[in-house]
């Protein structure tokens, strides 16, 4: 049992990232987004390297997550509308 405590505890320890790790990932991210919707956002007119540009990307980004993944609202899925508005509690029983 004690190696097993060890094992997870060195396991779990080994997962961490530091802040730069997870700084160097999120550039990494940024960097492939602006190579796929960069000339995108250009095309569209806006000035590379702009604040526009930026939010061009970003919004392009979002846009394919979406529609590739779906999307739930922030309280998650299964609890949309159809389980407060119209499921159980909205019949009125």
């Amino acid at each position: 049992m004690r190696t097993f405590i060890i094992l997870s505890a060195a396991l779990l320890l080994g997962a961490c990232t530091t802040p730069q790790e997870r700084a160097a990932r999120k550039q990494a991210e940024m960097t492939e987004m602006i190579a796929v919707y960069g000339p995108a956002c250009e095309r569209l007119g806006f000035a590379v390297q702009s604040d526009p540009w930026r939010n061009c990307i970003i919004n392009l980004s979002t846009k394919d997550d979406v529609q590739r993944y779906g999307s739930y609202p922030a309280y998650g899925p299964g609890w949309g509308g159809r389980y407060w508005g119209g499921g159980f509690w909205g019949r009125g029983w």
